[in-house]
């Protein structure tokens, strides 16, 4: 599961100006979860992260390798939720180090988008997460209550990597929120979009794309992503000894 890692490389690349806080995961520290969304109200709000306007980003990477992942922690660039004044650029990144998982490829791949959507039942008291997957962007808004009951990204990270856990195919999960100043959020939100657009492509690969380069629609992401155009022509092979592809 190597395709992923040129943006790990990218990712890498966009943070090494800064230091982060870093803390171990411990299940015991994880945010008071309610079980379903939570509507907090402009009025019971003390700021919303990436608001509109501001820099916003959310992705998810992953890797098989352990250079590149191998602890369960959460980092932080920037300061925590009870020092943060006002509305502010908020990106959350998730990387996850899965096994080696030796399915056909349609399984693998409906195991990362399984891994992936975990990141819909994770339900904070006092954080209220609205998603755009089309824009890669991610708001949240801080309830005042929940800043008093000592809310923090160590409690929200380790409640995440909880979610991401449950999988068995989940090895290893490090979450870093970034809510400084001065970093390219834009970038951020770059790496998400090929993130995203890889995934895509194994899901289009696995329908049956044409195995002709010059007439596909997704040339570009196979061309930049390497080990794409590999797994492409060795889907195609096998549609071909069934009667289908060339």
């Amino acid at each position: 599961m190597e395709l992923f890692n040129s943006l790990f490389r990218d990712t890498e690349a966009l943070l090494e100006k800064g230091s982060p806080k870093v803390w171990d995961y411990s299940e015991r520290g994880c945010w008071i979860d309610i079980g379903s969304s939570e509507l907090v109200l402009q009025k019971d709000a003390a700021y919303e992260l990436g608001a509109s306007g501001r820099g916003s980003a959310n992705y998810v990477l992953f890797t098989s390798s352990p250079e590149l992942v191998n602890k369960d922690q959460v980092l932080l660039y920037g300061p925590d939720l009870k020092d943060i004044r006002g509305d502010c650029d908020f990106a959350r990144i998730v990387l996850l180090r899965v096994g080696v998982l030796d399915d056909d490829n349609e399984q693998v791949y409906r195991i990362l988008k399984d891994i992936e959507f975990a990141k819909y039942h994770v339900y904070p008291e006092g954080y209220m997460v609205r998603m755009s997957p089309e824009n890669h962007r991610e708001q949240v808004r801080v309830s005042k209550k929940a800043l008093k009951k000592g809310i923090s990204f160590r409690s929200i990270g380790a409640s995440y990597i909880k979610a991401y856990k449950k999988d068995i195919n989940v090895l290893n999960a490090t979450v870093i929120f970034l809510t400084a100043p001065g970093y390219d959020y834009a970038a951020m939100k770059d790496c998400a979009k090929k993130a995203s657009d890889i995934t895509n492509t194994l899901t289009s690969i696995l329908e049956g794309l044409p195995t002709d380069c010059s007439v596909c629609a997704l040339k570009g992401i196979c061309e930049e992503v390497e080990g794409m155009k590999e797994l492409h022509f060795g889907v195609g092979d096998k549609g071909a000894d069934k009667g289908h592809g060339h």
